[in-house]
């Protein structure tokens, strides 16, 4: 199902988050400079993140992202506005979706099988870039631990490093929630039973309704804090393992 983010009720809701959100920054000039150096962070997280979506259906079988340009690290071919905007004002947000014909997946998979492979190498592409930014923060601290923390060049890069593991963490983590149209979603129909399969077809639009009611209340940080606090305490245990840092 392709998921309409211009319909009325969408819009108000992202005209809202930006406002409550803009306000901080605004009135923070220390906020106000975290959110542009995140600006790389969170082009470097989607376009990964579709990316991955486009090889593994390619690797599949399914030439659609090829045809379609989106076999590429190009940002511009991954760049959704509504969701980078959001991603950067309110903490969550998507990519354009990479679109695929399961239709022409090998037949060394099922088709459950392959849209959920195709699905799951997006956060998983996540997660691999925070882990391997982890490494490099972890270096980068153990043979330039004063450059990073008393040199306004090295300051800039520090926050940079962070941003990425800290964006990667949340897309990886935001996108594995079973809601449409995140990409838990489509893992969930993979393993369901047949029945529960249907209804959760049936049903998309009141799901999608559902995913909309948790993303703007604290549901949301309730649901994906948790992993998010478990994921970034093993980073950082893997940073001050590579730093030295006591």
């Amino acid at each position: 199902m392709a998921y309409n983010f211009s319909d009325p009720l969408t819009i108000l809701i992202f005209v809202i988050l930006i406002i409550t959100n803009l306000s901080e920054y605004l009135t923070s000039p220390s906020k106000l400079l975290g959110l542009v150096l995140s600006l790389p962070a969170i082009l470097i997280g989607l376009t990964f993140h579709e990316y991955a979506h486009a090889l593994a259906a390619d690797k599949l079988g399914d030439d659609t992202p090829r045809r379609q340009g989106r076999l590429s690290l190009n940002p511009l071919r991954h760049i959704d506005p509504y969701g980078m905007i959001l991603l950067l004002f309110a903490g969550f947000g998507w990519g354009k979706p990479v679109e695929i014909n399961p239709a022409n997946f090998n037949r060394k998979v099922t088709i459950r099988q392959g849209n959920a492979i195709v699905s799951l190498a997006g956060p998983l592409m996540n997660f691999l870039l925070a882990f391997i930014f982890s490494v490099i923060y972890g270096l980068l601290l153990r043979f330039s631990y004063s450059f990073l923390l008393y040199n306004n060049t090295g300051y800039v890069i520090k926050t940079l490093v962070e941003s990425i593991i800290t964006i990667n963490v949340s897309l990886g983590i935001f996108n594995l929630i079973p809601l449409p149209p995140l990409d838990g979603s489509k893992i969930l129909l993979a393993i369901l039973p047949t029945k529960a399969t249907d209804w959760v077809n049936r049903n998309q639009k009141i799901l999608y309704f559902i995913f909309l009611i948790i993303w703007i209340t604290p549901i949301s940080g309730a649901i994906v804090a948790p992993a998010i606090n478990a994921v970034n305490n093993g980073l950082l245990k893997l940073i001050l393992a590579i730093s030295g840092i006591r």
